[in-house]
């Protein structure tokens, strides 16, 4: 059964994308077999020194959600920082990281999550968000949706409100949005 989104469905709602996504995908390279055997790697390092694929991929984010339905970007460590950093630039918001434990300064809250072998652990600053700051989450790659689902309850610990996840890239076949508690957008799905 697929998450409940209360009333953040009913005001954050997708917009259209004003260009086409097959440009953005011609950056993006397949490597097999890496970082093992059997896994086809989406690899978005063309895309980010393509200067006319970076910008058309911001744009396309830009487009999904209304830069007045949130307050702040939020990016998860550490492609989610290039993205989330250029898009909070280009509509005028701040930026607020997520990392991996023991990377932040000043006073953490953490939460935990299952990996395919262990756990690992984000952590934001526990001052990154007045009460009820709407945050919008931003990553490059939606497999599985541990990371996001983590991401999105520790935004949540602080008390802000996450109003939608973006990514560039989502793999449809592993489900991960099914996890997801916020709604989701994606440039380019992946069978």
């Amino acid at each position: 059964m697929p998450p409940s989104f209360g009333d953040i469905t009913q005001r954050v709602l997708p917009r259209e994308a004003p260009l086409n996504c097959h440009l953005i995908e011609r950056y993006i390279r397949d490597v097999p077999d890496f970082p093992k055997p059997g896994i086809l790697f989406k690899d978005i390092t063309p895309l980010l020194s393509s200067a006319e694929g970076l910008k058309e991929t911001i744009d396309a984010l830009q487009a999904l959600v209304s830069p007045d339905d949130y307050d702040l970007v939020c990016g998860v460590e550490s492609r989610g920082f290039i993205f989330g950093t250029a898009l909070a630039l280009a509509v005028g918001k701040g930026f607020v990281p997520i990392r991996k434990p023991g990377k932040l300064p000043w006073k953490t809250a953490s939460e935990s999550y299952e990996l395919e072998y262990g756990t690992d652990t984000l952590e934001i600053h526990t001052d990154a968000a007045e009460q009820g700051k709407r945050m919008l989450m931003v990553d490059d790659l939606l497999a599985t949706g541990g990371t996001m689902e983590a991401a999105i309850k520790l935004v949540r610990k602080i008390g802000g409100e996450p109003v939608a996840s973006l990514f560039v890239i989502e793999l449809d076949f592993l489900e991960g949005r099914k996890r997801l508690d916020a709604p989701t957008h994606s440039l380019l799905h992946v069978g």
